[in-house]
């Protein structure tokens, strides 16, 4: 091991060749990526090949962790899983915490490589320094729960970390995301599709090195600051609690509920779907990742008869939204056990409750009958026609085969409906109407991975302090989530701050929505960890590089500003209810992408980085 907060190595393994090989992590990409999302995205610019299918055996699969993960650093506990994606055909990632990626880097392993297809399922074992490929015919079918379990118990250890895909990735679904500890998904941009076309069911880890740091008595110093401000801070109780479900009547309050696949940004029945009415009904004890300090997750034990033996970690706010407010159901334990199906199947919640409020609302406009959907009623609120699609997507079995490519490709197959589909560069949208939150908006817009609102969190928005937008930005109307000015300097300040946290390998939870640490502050720690001297802007400088060599290559794929839009809705549909706070509501995109181009230095015509600023950041070649 290395003493600068990294494991030391990269692992290649070739499936098709069944070789597996090792090589020294590369210490210039680390100086300029940091790593995680930072170093696959390097990995990405060298070595996929443009026009390469997303599921050819020769698509890189890259599985990445950064340089605080594995260390004292609370919620350093984040991996990142890269390749093009099936779903979008453009970039795929996606980040998980829990125990997997420390678990990795205790094996010595900065970052791994996979590429082509095994000739039978296999499930890639990392014991430490020793690598193999065992078979995985038997665990075909199963699911993520299932899978865990038994790979667990043919190593005979319930510590071994397992990342693993389920039914819906084996069946072609183009959704379907990784899962680490049974309900850590990884789950946007089909990852798990990938390792499906790779015949990779899994990765186990076991990991007894150790992560050093060139100063510890400096490190333990930062760290100790850091835990003493997240335990002060005023959101740690309620995180506490509720974790990202304390949203659900946070965003009540302001009319930002996806309610009836956005119709409306409040929903009659939140209280009845809230983080609260969990903690009431069923929260046993909360869970926190790796060295966190903010157990923000939790067991949950569900006494319904109609689900017996309900009883799983979770859930956080985006498949709880999207199984209440987004189709319309008050019936709690449905959506619990909706949500369960989804973590077993192994499929990106999102994107599955975005299909099925399609759906329903295609029905309420009276554009799909039941008969065209396989008999399934097709309103709002029915809990039948939730649970049914949910298998039928994962098996593709009838009108699930329709909606299993996403609701972009959905539209386009029955040749209705695209006007309605709530999707950005072919990725569903997130659980929160975007009209009650401009910089939220233009977060989706022009996110990397198409609609998201993780690859920038730009949480100041909702603060109304007015002054320190005018510190930060510049212009006091930064602060108000209604108006448009000041966005675009503002989700670019984010989406720096997002990939800093994903190529460091934290938690955006503490690191961007807490502001834990600022620019010059991450800088010490990062010196301390790394023995190297940091300055802050060297940080930022970091995180504007990876969004940027994320922009070059999605203009591979031939992304320009004219992608960088949102679904019609937002952009003329003014907000509802009428006596909602964000009622009358619109997105002024154009201006705010203007604003957000000229920050980022692109050019306005096609929305790519300019020559000067990839010379700037050192990614002209």
């Amino acid at each position: 091991m290395t003493a600068n907060g990294l494991a030391g190595a990269v692992l290649r393994i070739d499936l098709s060749a069944g070789r597996v090989s090792r090589e020294k992590t590369d210490l210039s990409l680390v100086r300029a990526f940091l790593g995680g999302r930072g170093l696959n995205m390097a990995r990405l610019l060298q070595e996929l090949p443009p026009r390469v299918d997303p599921l050819a055996p020769e698509a890189p699969l890259l599985i990445g962790v950064g340089p605080l993960v594995g260390t004292s650093f609370p919620g350093g506990a984040r991996f990142n899983i890269t390749a093009r994606s099936p779903q979008t055909g453009i970039l795929g990632d996606s980040n998980a915490g829990g125990f997997f990626g420390p678990e990795l880097k205790f094996t010595g392993i900065d970052q791994l490589v996979i590429t082509g297809r095994a000739p039978h399922p296999v499930f890639l074992w990392i014991d430490d320094d020793r690598v193999g490929l065992k078979d995985a015919r038997e665990l075909w079918g199963k699911d993520t729960v299932e899978t865990t379990t038994a790979i667990q118990e043919e190593l005979g250890d319930r510590d071994v970390q397992v990342a693993t895909i389920g039914p819906a990735a084996e069946n072609g679904v183009r959704f379907a995301g990784v899962f680490a500890n049974l309900t850590r998904p990884a789950a946007r941009t089909g990852m798990g599709t990938v390792m499906a076309a790779k015949n990779l069911k899994a990765i186990a880890v076991r990991g007894t090195g150790e992560i050093r740091v060139a100063d510890q008595a400096h490190f333990r110093e930062c760290i100790a600051r850091l835990n003493e401000r997240i335990l002060s801070h005023p959101e740690y109780e309620i995180r506490t609690r509720l974790g990202t479900t304390k949203l659900i009547n946070a965003l009540q309050a302001i009319g930002g509920l996806p309610t009836r696949h956005f119709q409306a940004g409040q929903f009659e029945h939140a209280d009845q779907v809230s983080g609260e009415a969990i903690e009431q009904r069923f929260k046993v004890r909360g869970k926190a990742c790796f060295a966190c300090n903010i157990p923000c997750s939790r067991y949950i034990v569900v006494d319904d008869p109609r689900f017996p033996g309900l009883r799983f970690e979770g859930p956080e706010y985006e498949p709880l939204a999207g199984f209440t407010a987004r189709v319309g159901n008050s019936d709690l334990p449905l959506a619990l056990y909706a949500i369960d199906r989804c973590n077993r199947l192994g499929v990106d919640a999102i994107s599955v409750t975005e299909t099925i409020a399609w759906t329903m609302e295609l029905g309420q406009r009276g554009l799909l009958i039941d008969e065209e959907a396989d008999g399934l009623a097709l309103h709002f609120g029915c809990g039948d026609t939730i649970l049914s699609l949910i298998e039928k997507i994962a098996q593709r079995e009838g009108f699930g085969d329709v909606l299993a490519d996403g609701v972009r490709a959905a539209a386009r197959k029955l040749g209705r409906g695209q006007e309605i589909a709530m999707e950005v560069k072919g990725l569903e949208l997130f659980q929160a109407d975007v009209r009650a939150m401009k910089g939220y908006a233009l977060g989706n817009a022009v996110s990397s991975r198409g609609a998201d609102h993780l690859r920038s969190e730009p949480w100041f928005e909702f603060s109304g302090d007015r002054e320190e937008a005018i510190r930060r930005y510049g212009i006091p109307e930064a602060a108000d989530r209604l108006a448009w000015q000041g966005k675009g300097k503002l989700v670019a300040h984010f989406e720096e701050m997002a990939a800093v946290s994903d190529a460091l390998g934290v938690c955006k939870n503490t690191y961007n929505n807490m502001e834990a640490l600022d620019w010059d502050e991450t800088a010490e720690l990062l010196s301390a960890a790394t023995g190297w001297i940091w300055k802050g802007e060297q940080v930022r400088l970091v995180g504007e590089r990876i969004v940027n060599a994320e922009r070059l290559l999605n203009a591979r794929w031939g992304i320009t500003c004219r992608d960088d839009t949102l679904p019609k809705r937002f952009l003329e549909e003014p907000a509802g209810p009428p006596d909602s706070p964000s009622a009358g509501s619109l997105v002024e995109l154009e201006p705010m992408l203007e604003e957000y181009y000229a920050v980022r230095g692109w050019n306005t015509t096609m929305g790519l980085p300019t020559l000067e600023k990839l010379r700037e950041l050192g990614l002209e070649g």
